[in-house]
Order: C-alpha cells, then structure tokens, then sequence
C-alpha cells in the first residue's frame, strides 16, 4: 500500500467515528478576532463545566449521534470558509480531534472554542485554539488547566469572560504575571446581563491593557437565542 493510499484508508476510516452533535447552524462570528465574519458553528453535546453565567445550557445533553462524514457534507452546504466547533464543551468527546484535522484537511479555517478545562495539546496545529480561561466569577476557576498556557501559539486566543471588578483584576494580574499578550491575542469581554460593557471598556483604556475589547454581537443582533 503506497502512503497515498494508506493516508486515504486513513481518513476514510475517520469518516465513521461519530460524535453528539447538538447542532449546526450558520451565523455571523460574535466573539473572537473574526468578529463579523459569516461562520457555520458545529456546537458539541456535553460539559464538565457548569459556569454560572452559561448560555448554552441546552448543550449540556441534547443532541443525536452523527458520522462525522455527515456533518462534513451538512458544512459543505455554505459558502463560507470560516468554522467553529464549539459547545457546550467540544473536548469532552474524543472525537473531536478527529472532526478537527478533517475540517482543517477540507481547508477550512478552522476555530475551537474550549474552556481550557481540557488538554488542548493534542488539537491540530493548524486549529485556532480559543482558550475561555475561567475567572473567580465564574465558578469554575479551579478547572483551569494552566499548562494549556505552554501549548498556545500567535494565531491562537485567550479569553476572560469578565463578570465583576474582582474577575477584572484577577484577570490583569493573570496577563502581566504571565506575559500572555506575548504568547498571542487576549480578549476581555464583559458577562452578559452581569459587567456594565462601558465601564469595562473603561478600565481597560484607564490601565492601558494589551487586550482585545469585546461584545458578543450575536446577542446584540438576536438576543440570547439558541442558534445564533
């Protein structure tokens, strides 16, 4: 068998691994450094996180069980280059990273949104990993894996996701302690219905923070609706 053929056995075989998917849908891109951007997302059933403020509490366990050859041909249905696999939390199945390097095969660009509660080492490198690091507001600090920090890379993402001064300053502390707008883009965005927007857009400027500002502009268009 020549490497051709064994790498072609290979991906065929990947086609049949299976994953809970809770759904597709194609949006524009509200977070992130492709903000704007038409994305179809692939959300994943299932968390081991339960943050406080989560929105997308419906992922937790609805969803049915797909090949991943069929959630490649649904994809293929927009005309869009742009994907996010995201959930829930899209790491807690195994087959994600197949589902990963398939996408990334299919040359597309391709974005995992993680917690960083789980190992991101394994993630196709060509993946842009964006890494939601969990503040004190969240509940769920203590599942942070800091070690995911060494595997990041400059087209990668970390993310806070700021609910209140104490989350703020835990968070710049983190960013300078750890230099982390020297490993790749930092994004500070405000708790949705929580952090005043202005006045974290204000603290911001007033300490003259290496970051990314951000809102979530699918809720500013939408609300919090499921598919968008």
């Amino acid at each position: 068998m020549t490497a051709s053929s064994a790498s072609q056995a290979s991906t065929q075989d990947l086609l049949t691994l299976t994953l809970k998917i809770n759904e597709i849908f194609f949006s524009l891109q509200g977070e992130s450094s492709t903000t704007g951007v038409p994305t179809v997302f692939i959300r994943l059933t299932g968390c081991p996180l339960r943050c406080q403020y989560c929105d997308t509490e419906y992922a937790f366990y609805e969803g049915d069980k797909r090949d991943l050859k069929s959630i490649l041909e649904e994809v293929r249905q927009y005309r869009t280059r742009y994907l996010t696999v995201t959930g829930g939390e899209p790491l807690a199945q195994k087959n994600c990273l197949p589902l990963l390097r398939l996408l990334c095969d299919a040359d597309y660009r391709v974005s995992l949104e993680t917690s960083g509660a789980m190992d991101v080492s394994a993630v196709d490198p060509r993946v842009i990993r964006v890494l939601d690091l969990k503040t004190p507001g969240s509940r769920e600090q203590d599942k942070n894996r800091m070690e995911n920090l060494g595997y990041l890379k400059a087209h990668d993402e970390i993310k806070f996701v700021i609910c209140d001064r104490t989350d703020y300053e835990w968070a710049r502390q983190l960013l300078q302690e750890r230099k982390l707008d020297q490993l790749c883009e930092v994004l500070f965005s405000p708790s949705y219905g929580q952090q005043d927007a202005t006045e974290l857009a204000g603290w911001i400027l007033a300490d003259q923070l290496p970051v990314r500002f951000q809102l979530q502009i699918h809720k500013a268009l939408w609300g919090d609706v499921k598919g968008r």
